[in-house]
């Protein structure tokens, strides 16, 4: 369902200018009915001005007196407002890690040196310039940039950088590094689970013989200890 381009305001319109039931406030505008409560009793975050969706050629005044009269009744949006969708240029990265960006770019420099320089331009959102600057250590900032994964930054996902990753590996005609950051942590898990479950077997083993005997993982250590006991 099409919702307001600024619902939190829409709903402050709402609250204000008519008598709809804040569910049918919340349903309209895609918010929770406690933000439309919050909304109402100015204990919102932020204070709101309100936005008339009549005005905004979102919502009629026929829809809106149907609401009124029906508290059941849910309101249809006239039209929704245009998506605005961004098809060139380089990917939009909040201001706040742009900063973070020089140290993204020197990661993928040192670590994946089969990537293009439009690859990575796309996938952090900069430019050719930029990259090229860090590869010569012209940039006007390399002594303070200190390479760090652009995931970690928060520039990318995991998931976008593994597919660029395998898609120049395959370009270049090498075999993609995996990563095996977790592999340790991974085997760590395994042994601590193949542990517990052999000492609950030998728990139960302690019970007597009416309780049934829980299956015994064996182990190279086990097998080794009864072969000698043998």
């Amino acid at each position: 369902m099409a919702q307001p381009l600024m619902p939190h305001a829409t709903a402050s319109w709402l609250v204000d200018n008519t008598s709809l039931s804040f569910d049918q406030i919340a349903e309209f505008c895609g918010l929770h009915i406690l933000e439309v409560q919050a909304i109402a009793d100015d204990t919102a975050a932020t204070k709101l001005t309100g936005r008339d969706p009549v005005r905004a050629h979102e919502l009629t005044m026929d829809e809106i007196e149907k609401g009124q009269k029906d508290p059941n009744y849910v309101l249809k949006m006239l039209k929704g407002p245009e998506q605005v969708r961004r098809t060139k240029g380089p990917r939009y990265t909040p201001v706040s890690k742009r900063q973070d960006k020089p140290d993204g770019i020197a990661w993928i420099l040192r670590n994946h040196p089969e990537i293009s320089d439009g690859a990575i331009g796309k996938l952090i959102g900069t430019t050719r310039t930029t990259i090229a600057a860090i590869r010569d250590r012209s940039h006007w900032n390399i002594a303070n940039i200190v390479p760090k994964d652009p995931v970690t930054l928060g520039l990318t996902s995991q998931r976008e950088l593994d597919a660029l990753v395998a898609k120049a590996a395959k370009a270049a005609g090498i075999e993609a590094q995996v990563d095996t950051r977790l592999e340790g942590d991974r085997e760590a898990l395994i042994e601590q689970l193949r542990a517990e479950r052999t000492a609950a077997a030998r728990e139960a083993e302690g019970h007597g013989d009416d309780a049934p005997a829980a299956p015994i993982e064996h182990t190279a250590e086990t097998l080794f200890r009864t072969n000698n006991s043998n």
